[in-house]
């Protein structure tokens, strides 16, 4: 029975490889074959894609006429020229491509060629123009790009902000705050659009977006926050306090006026100021509203740790105001903001938020 296997296998090798040699050719010719039919479909889109980028060019002149940096009469002449290079690439890439079928015929012997594609991976901010691409994008192969938008005067950035936060209480100084200095604490998340004013000029800027504020107070000397009715006050704990610590969580809509130097960036078709490494400045505003606000208290009960939690007080104001600013140096500054709305609708002294910290806006 081995024996019979044996022969077997070797008259199946021996059979698959004459198959194989007599197939080669026919291969080789079918791969050319394929070859030749994929340049012709390549060529027949020469014309489509010149026209294209034609097209978008024609566009990009357009703005700059709509604008009023170039004239009518020059934007026809740069038209003119833009049909005359787009002729002169199809005779180009035609010649090119029938070259390649013309080896491809000419020859029996295998050739390939490189393709026009390519990988592309683009993620981030481009600091010379100080723009965003047209999109944030990652993609693996060709990609018809738009003609970049010649004056963007509108551009966005995520805000991100964290600092020191405490409370002025009505007929009390800073200094004799209830709430510790060190462990009281900001910090902001929010998305911000700018908004050049003048036209020809970038130096005023109309700031405004929405953000997430988180207000922390970490209170002193065994003391909580204990709502009594309509009122809220704060009062000895029963138990030895480790840590109180109350916070609010608000929705706010901020509004500034950005003033600063910028570097004016200009290309054949588009234009950008850039604020890179400049000096800036923003005073104004913020409105919102409280969504959420929560006090933690651990305490020991008979050498116990323990933890309690009391949520969303009643008394909390429900709608935010107040007044806010910030200098930097690029995408860094200093950052203040002060809550002209009270913390709790109804208590003996009025108590206002207070912050100063560090200030990122990432664009």
């Amino acid at each position: 029975m081995n024996t019979i296997t044996k022969i077997a296998v070797f008259w199946s090798v021996f059979v698959w490889a004459f198959q194989m040699q007599a197939q080669e050719p026919v291969a080789k010719d079918s791969l050319s074959s394929k070859s030749i039919e994929i340049l012709k479909a390549e060529k027949s889109e020469v014309r489509t894609q010149e026209k294209e980028l034609l097209k978008q060019e024609v566009e990009s002149i357009n703005q700059k006429v709509d604008a009023g940096y170039i004239t009518t009469e020059e934007g026809e002449i740069l038209k003119k020229e833009a049909a005359k290079k787009r002729a002169l690439n199809i005779a180009s890439r035609e010649e090119i491509i029938d070259n390649k079928i013309d080896l491809l015929q000419r020859n029996t012997e295998s050739y390939t060629f490189d393709d026009d594609g390519q990988i592309i991976i683009e993620i981030g901010k481009d600091y010379k123009t100080d723009t965003l691409p047209n999109d944030t994008y990652f993609y693996i192969g060709p990609k018809k790009r738009k003609p970049p938008v010649y004056d963007r005067r509108t551009t966005s950035d995520l805000v991100f902000a964290i600092g020191f936060n405490n409370a002025l209480i009505e007929g009390e100084s800073l200094g004799d705050s209830p709430y510790k200095l060190g462990g009281s604490g900001f910090v902001e998340l929010g998305w911000a659009w700018k908004t050049r004013v003048f036209e020809n000029s970038n130096a005023l800027r109309f700031k405004y977006g929405i953000s997430l504020q988180w207000n922390k107070l970490d209170i002193k000397d065994n003391m909580y926050f204990e709502e009594q009715g309509d009122f809220v006050n704060l009062v000895e704990y029963p138990y030895h306090v480790r840590k109180s610590k109350f916070r609010t969580t608000n929705l706010v809509f901020p509004i500034h006026f950005e003033f600063g130097p910028s570097k004016k960036i200009e290309h054949d078709d588009y234009f950008r100021y850039s604020t890179h490494k400049k000096i800036k400045f923003g005073i104004g505003g913020y409105g919102g509203f409280n969504i959420a606000s929560l006090q933690k208290v651990k305490y020991y009960d008979d050498g116990n740790k323990e933890k309690e939690k009391y949520k969303n007080y009643d008394a909390v104001n429900n709608f935010v105001y107040g007044v806010s600013s910030y200098m930097g140096w690029g995408d860094i500054g200093l950052y203040f903001k002060y809550d002209l709305s009270p913390i709790f609708r109804n208590q003996e002294f009025d108590q206002n938020n207070i912050s100063l910290g560090i200030r990122f806006d990432l664009d």
